[in-house]
């Protein structure tokens, strides 16, 4: 499920957590409602909330962290791309096939980052390199130098082709990370039961309505956040590829 389906359904389990509170104080005998009950239930509530901030917080932080990783990543790899075709142009007319090949293998790997993200197999399936970056890869390693200068482009475009596939590893390795279900399970469950706690010694009004649904939408929207973050390459937020799109220019 994406992240908006998931922050929705949160959303729906917090307001009922706050609705089962009103209730609760409705149907409840007014001495169960004691100022003793009350203030166990408070000190109760005020740790569960402490710790529902402190995972919200590291979460919002671990998350963006990871999604400042992988664009770098893309970034990373933009860059590594124009600087091999950049290097094969000084090698001269003997490296026009393998740029010829960088240029088809683009695409290709875009296309492949993204959808490894959107159907989830990353961990689930095995890295495949296309035919493109296979025939480039091979065609830099059979170059011939003829003399220092190419010795040391053909050298620095082999290092930069590895630079290359550990980026893409990587990039493999990290995407489709989400948060796992038990988890966001048991954070919701905290976040209802706080919310089961407003409603539970306060007398329903207006006002009272209005500012719990308020902060469940809040809540909820820091959930969506975090959801959003940990999935780079999908959903709203996701990560362009117009860095890698745009890298080389025809030849």
């Amino acid at each position: 499920m994406d992240a908006l389906g998931t922050s929705l359904i949160a959303l729906a389990v917090i307001l009922g957590g706050a609705i089962g509170g009103l209730w609760l104080r409705h149907v409840l005998p007014e001495h169960y409602l004691a100022d003793e009950t009350k203030d166990v239930v408070k000190l109760g509530t005020g740790l569960v909330g402490t710790i529902s901030a402190l995972v919200l917080g590291l979460l919002t932080a671990s998350a963006n962290s990871s999604y400042d990783a992988q664009n770098g990543h893309i970034q990373h790899l933009a860059a590594d791309i124009i600087l091999l075709d950049q290097l094969l142009a000084q090698y001269g007319p003997d490296a026009k096939s393998a740029r010829e090949q960088l240029r088809q293998a683009i695409d290709p790997v875009i296309k492949r980052i993204w959808r490894e993200s959107q159907s989830g197999s990353a961990r689930q399936s095995t890295m495949e390199v296309s035919g493109a970056g296979q025939d480039m890869a091979g065609i830099i390693l059979h170059l011939t130098p003829q003399n220092d200068a190419q010795r040391i482009i053909k050298d620095r475009a082999v290092q930069t082709t590895a630079d290359l596939a550990q980026t893409r590893f990587l990039l493999f390795e990290q995407s489709g990370g989400s948060l796992p279900l038990p988890f966001l399970v048991v954070l919701v469950f905290w976040l209802a039961m706080i919310f089961a706690s407003f409603g539970l010694y306060a007398r329903p009004n207006p006002i009272l309505i209005s500012a719990l649904i308020i902060c469940a939408v809040s809540v909820s929207g820091a959930l969506f956040l975090v959801l959003e973050l940990s999935q780079p390459f999908t959903g709203l937020m996701q990560i362009s590829s117009a860095p890698l799109r745009n890298a080389l220019a025809p030849l």
